[in-house]
């Protein structure tokens, strides 16, 4: 199981409470489902992190299935909520 970093961002930071985050899964699926399962998480943060894109060690994970993609060890996950702007 490889360990690493989930960052969030906007939207994903306030509805996770913290900036970031350890995990520890072998993919990006189960490394979210995880979050979803700390203390204090609300259905706030399932609902921002579903309509969220995702960029593993900088490298977007677009429309690929979160159980496909694999995470490296010490590997970094950034959670990008939708915005508007820029």
């Amino acid at each position: 199981m490889a360990k690493g970093t989930i960052r969030y961002w906007a939207a994903a930071k306030a509805a996770a409470g913290v900036a970031e985050e350890p995990y520890e899964a072998d993919t990006l699926a189960e490394a979210i489902a995880g979050a979803a399962l700390r203390d204090g998480r609300t259905g706030d943060f399932r609902r921002v992190v579903e309509r969220s894109s995702f960029l593993v060690d900088g490298d977007p994970v677009g429309t690929r299935a979160h159980d496909s993609i694999k995470l490296p060890e010490g590997g970094v996950v950034e959670v990008l909520p939708p915005f508007a702007g820029g």
